[in-house]
């Protein structure tokens, strides 16, 4: 194939075919490296778009988004002879309307860009990957970004309204309305939501807002044994506390911070700890804490509150440190990102350790979002890797789980998925790219 020749005729974009160029494109931020692609197209316009869909059924070769590239799941990386799409210069602005309580924006926003556009407005809007100030908004949507906040507010799908999407004819066609009430037939933009990519690729969206919190309060949990912080987002939830945010640190991370970590990390106390929030009106009022005082018990004799905004950030900031810092000591190091129910972390960490994996976890305890990280992943033999992975994935579907809470399949758990999901699951979701995707354009060789 003579690439400079099939991209000749290619406007209102930008083409890059140098092989050093493209080098960069050849990882995200999973642990994988695959090949380059044929070129990388980053296109202005929606004609630029269709001329590539066309150019692409005619010529074979997929067709795979990339917003800021920090995705874990290899979604934005090469399967085949594919072209890099990147949007990170596709046109639009956002805009919030504060009487619909939404914002619209390109695929190219920021999310830091999304979410500041909000505030500004006096509302929220509540996704908040770890990535946040780093990744795009059409990423956080292809790969339903979730977060801390997605304790309390759930995932990023359960924002959107509405999604404009490149599907196989070539044109752009918006799915959903601007309110949340439509119900004239199922919901075309959510089949979109967590795709992706796979069944056309998102340029824009419409989010749903909510007033901005008022109140915040932020704690600090150290607790002298991980046995007893396991069972308190389940206690919490059934005593009517909902907190914004639970997110902890298991006493092997707490160990690698306290050793190697920044200043404030290596001031962390306790065995293991819990970083709380919440957000409810009232919340930083006597009777709201004397509630969960009594809910905490015994385990509230180390609790440390935030008195201002900087100790909040303060002790968020050593919590979105801690993935960089590990992969900075570990950089070889997985990381998976299963899910269990709340009300079975206990069997999860018993089946853990028995599985003899050597593993650290730290991350989404409040809804059972758990970061297992294998430090030792790069001297492990691959296959021993792969069983280890498996058993991990299996463990967390025994459970009512499954094997991926944010961080989504791509190329990275494809064959994990593959083998662990229902066969109904895999047969329908191969019928709908079928039919969204005849030609097989889209994103090729992920998810399914």
């Amino acid at each position: 194939m003579n690439l400079v020749h099939v991209f000749s005729h290619l406007t209102e974009c930008e083409v890059v075919l140098d092989p050093e160029a493209l080098e960069s494109f050849r990882r995200d931020e999973s642990h994988l490296l695959q090949p380059p692609p044929l070129a990388m197209v980053r296109p202005r316009s929606p004609g630029a778009l269709w001329s590539l869909v066309a150019l692409a059924r005619s010529e074979g070769f997929g067709l795979v988004p990339r917003g800021a590239g920090t995705g874990k799941a290899g979604g934005c990386l090469s399967a085949g002879p594919s072209v890099v799409v990147d949007l990170g210069g596709w046109p639009g602005a956002i805009q919030v309307s504060r009487p619909d309580l939404c914002l619209s924006a390109p695929c190219s926003a920021w999310l830091r860009d999304v979410k500041g556009a909000a505030e500004a407005a006096g509302l929220f809007y509540p996704p908040d990957p770890n990535s946040w100030p780093l990744c795009a908004f059409g990423g956080s949507l292809a790969t339903n970004a979730g977060g801390p906040n997605a304790c309390k507010y759930g995932m990023t799908r359960h924002w959107v309204l509405s999604v404009d999407a490149l599907l196989s004819d070539g044109e752009i066609h918006t799915l959903g309305i601007a309110s949340v009430k439509a119900n004239a037939g199922p919901n075309l933009a959510q089949l979109m939501v967590g795709s992706e990519g796979i069944f056309g690729l998102i340029v824009g969206a419409t989010v749903r807002l909510i007033p901005q919190p008022v109140e915040r309060l932020t704690l600090l949990l150290p607790v002298d044994r991980f046995e007893d912080l396991i069972g308190l987002p389940g206690d919490l939830c059934a005593a009517g506390f909902l907190p914004a945010a639970f997110e902890f640190f298991d006493p092997a991370v707490l160990a690698e911070l306290r050793a190697h970590g920044p200043e404030e990390a290596r001031r962390l106390p306790g065995e293991a700890l819990a970083l709380l929030e919440f957000d409810d009106r009232g919340c930083t009022e006597e009777p709201f804490m004397a509630g969960l005082l009594d809910v905490l018990g015994p385990l509230a004799a180390h609790l440390r509150m935030a008195s201002d905004a900087r100790q909040r950030e303060d002790l968020w900031a050593v919590r979105r440190m801690t993935s960089a810092f590990l992969k900075e000591r570990h950089p070889r190091k997985v990381s998976e990102d299963i899910v269990v129910p709340r009300s079975r972390l206990k069997e999860f960490f018993a089946g853990l350790e028995a599985l003899k994996i050597a593993a650290v976890t730290y991350g989404h305890l409040g809804d059972g979002n758990l970061h297992v990280n294998l430090l030792a992943a790069g001297e492990t033999e691959p296959a021993e890797l792969e069983a280890q992975l498996m058993a991990l994935f299996r463990l967390a579907v025994s459970l009512g789980g499954t094997l991926s809470g944010e961080h989504g399949i791509g190329l990275a758990k494809r064959s994990a998925f593959l083998e662990l999901a229902d066969p109904g699951q895999l047969a329908l979701l191969r019928s709908l790219k079928a039919a969204l995707d005849p030609d097989g354009i889209f994103n090729p060789g992920k998810v399914i």
